[in-house]
């Protein structure tokens, strides 16, 4: 059994990770930290959990087999500033800080950039992950299929919506019941910050890729999912994209490619991204749907992890869809 250590335990994306690892036959948790929570039980925080017999604790093991760093934005590199993990120790990220080339080395560590569809073999090799961000997962699983043919060369227009949790657990204005409820909204258009990752990964499979991506993140009135679409130039027949999107996913364990319209319900409480395909005149219109807590999150985290260790992809990973 591998023993785990999660960072940050308060907060959604830890409280999903420890929901899947506490079933997962390979692996058992030694350690969750959190420093306002110390000594709390795990379900005072995730009471989802309250059958679970852990605790919080301000203590951190550094030898563990692995550490998911589940810490807000910009505080991953301070917190292995403070604890030097065993060089056997796996690190997975699940902030931003180290998804970019530019950012991918920390002190004497290298991250690999841990999207399964595209970089599965890196990831089997990595010591190290950077977990991508959940509406990059979703637009990345929308339109690197046809970057890997070549065929995004034109600018490709992009809506996302997400649900409360996207914003993390900590309230803010946007996130509490009264602003939220019968609402909608966007921010940070055309510069919402992951496009930087999504950028990257269309010319690792595009090289000379030097159109516009014209995101417009929005925000949905549900707790959780990503509901994205994207439409750009296509030429091609529908019949001829989907045979390109199913070859590009037929090793995927997650991302398929389905002819029936796609709703957010087929995939809450997953780990599978679904995606659909529409022709309409000289345009493609590519929908995708994720949990943005799985696999835009945590459950990637999982799938990451297992394909380090060389187990079965989709270990730990095999949930039922919360439908109705």
């Amino acid at each position: 059994m591998k023993k785990i250590g999660i960072i940050g335990g308060a907060g959604y994306t830890a409280g999903e990770l420890i929901r899947l690892l506490i079933h997962h036959p390979e692996v058992e948790i030694d350690f969750i930290y959190s420093t306002s929570n110390a000594g709390n039980a795990v379900g005072v925080v995730h009471q989802d959990l309250a059958y679970v017999d852990l605790a919080f604790t301000s203590e951190v093991n550094t030898k563990v087999d692995v550490v998911f760093l589940c810490l807000g934005h910009g505080n991953s590199g301070k917190f292995l500033e403070l604890y030097r993990f065993s060089s056997s120790t796996k690190i997975i990220d699940l902030s931003n800080e180290f998804r970019l080339k530019s950012d991918v080395t920390f002190k004497d560590r290298t991250f690999v950039y841990g999207l399964p569809e595209i970089n599965k073999e890196k990831i089997k090799n990595a010591q190290n992950i950077a977990n991508p961000g959940c509406f990059a997962t979703a637009i990345q699983l929308a339109i690197l299929p046809l970057a890997s043919a070549s065929l995004l060369n034109q600018d490709v227009h992009i809506n996302a919506v997400t649900g409360a949790t996207g914003a993390g657990v900590k309230p803010s204005a946007t996130t509490h019941f009264g602003w939220r409820d019968n609402n909608f909204s966007h921010y940070k258009a055309f510069n919402h910050q992951h496009l930087g990752e999504i950028g990257e990964s269309v010319v690792q499979l595009q090289e000379g890729f030097d159109s516009e991506l014209h995101f417009i993140p929005q925000r949905g009135n549900f707790s959780r999912g990503i509901f994205a679409t994207a439409y750009t130039f296509y030429e091609g027949t529908i019949e001829e994209a989907y045979a390109l999107y199913e070859d590009f996913y037929k090793d995927s364990a997650f991302a398929k490619a389905v002819k029936a319209p796609l709703h957010l319900k087929q995939v809450v409480n997953t780990n599978y991204g679904f995606i659909h395909l529409e022709k309409h005149g000289n345009k493609l219109l590519i929908t995708s749907v994720i949990d943005n807590l799985l696999k835009g999150a945590s459950g990637q985290a999982v799938e990451n992890m297992n394909l380090m260790f060389g187990w079965v992809q989709d270990t730990g990973l095999q949930l039922k869809a919360s439908y109705f």
